[in-house]
C-alpha cells in the first residue's frame, strides 16, 4: 500500500536509489543533458534543483553540503564555477524534460533532461525571435526621425516669418516719411487758402471799379 508515498521509489531500496540519483546528477552537471526514462528524470529534477540553488552561495558550508549528495569533487567544482554563473539570475526551473516517445525493448517512456541555460540551439532561436520583433523598434525610430523633420519644418517656417518681418520693416520706415510729407502739403494748402481768398477779394473790387468806369464813359459819349 502507498501510505504517505510522496515520491517515486523507482523500485529500488533507499541506498540504491540515492546512489543512482547521485550518479545521474553528476552526469547531468558534466554533460549538461542526459537521456533516461521519464520517471527517473522527474525524480532527478527534484534531487538536483535544490543543489543548484545552493550553489549560488559559494561558501565552504554550501560546498560541503553539495558534496555530501554528489560525492565527486570535480562535479562540485564545476557546479559552483560554471553552472552557478549561468543560472545566477534564474529564480528556479533549472532543468527541462523533453519527451522522446517509448523505448523499443520494454516500451518505457523515454526523455531527455537538460540544463536550461546550456541549450545553445534554443538560445539561438530566442535571439532570432528577438531580432524579428525588433521591427517595432525600427518603426519607433522612424517616428523619432519624423519628429525632428517636423521640428525642422517648423524652424524653417519661423525663419521665413522672421525674414518677412525684417523685409517689411524698411517698407514701413519708407511709408512713414511719405505720410509726413503729405501732411506737410495739406498744412501748407490750408495755410494758403486765406491768402488766395484775400487776393480774390482784392481783385473783385478792381473789377467793379472797371465796370463803373466803362459805364461812365458810355454815358459821356451819349
Amino acid at each position: 500500500m502507498r501510505h504517505k508515498k510522496s515520491f517515486n521509489h523507482l523500485g529500488r531500496k533507499t541506498a540504491h536509489r540515492k546512489a543512482m540519483l547521485s550518479n545521474m546528477a553528476c552526469s547531468l552537471i558534466k554533460h549538461k543533458r542526459i537521456q533516461t526514462t521519464t520517471a527517473k528524470a522527474k525524480a532527478l529534477k527534484r534531487y538536483i534543483e535544490p543543489l543548484i540553488t545552493r550553489s549560488k552561495d559559494d561558501s565552504t558550508h554550501a560546498r560541503r553540503v553539495v558534496f555530501s549528495y554528489l560525492q565527486d569533487k570535480e562535479t562540485v567544482s564545476e557546479l559552483f564555477r560554471d553552472v552557478a554563473a549561468k543560472v545566477g539570475d534564474r529564480p528556479g526551473g533549472y532543468t527541462r524534460i523533453i519527451k522522446l516517445g517509448n523505448r523499443l525493448g520494454d516500451n518505457a517512456d523515454m526523455c531527455i533532461i537538460e540544463l536550461v541555460d546550456f541549450n545553445e540551439t534554443l538560445l539561438a532561436e530566442k535571439a532570432a525571435t528577438k531580432k524579428a520583433t525588433s521591427r517595432r523598434r525600427r518603426g519607433a525610430k522612424k517616428k523619432t526621425e519624423e519628429a525632428p523633420a517636423a521640428a525642422a519644418t517648423t524652424e524653417v517656417v519661423a525663419a521665413e516669418e522672421v525674414v518677412d518681418a525684417v523685409v517689411e520693416e524698411p517698407v514701413a520706415e519708407v511709408e512713414a516719411p511719405v505720410e509726413e510729407a503729405v501732411a506737410e502739403e495739406v498744412v501748407k494748402a490750408a495755410a494758403d487758402e486765406p491768402v488766395a481768398e484775400a487776393k480774390e477779394a482784392e481783385e473783385k473790387p478792381d473789377e467793379a471799379k472797371n465796370e463803373d468806369k466803362a459805364e461812365e464813359e458810355e454815358d459821356k459819349k451819349d
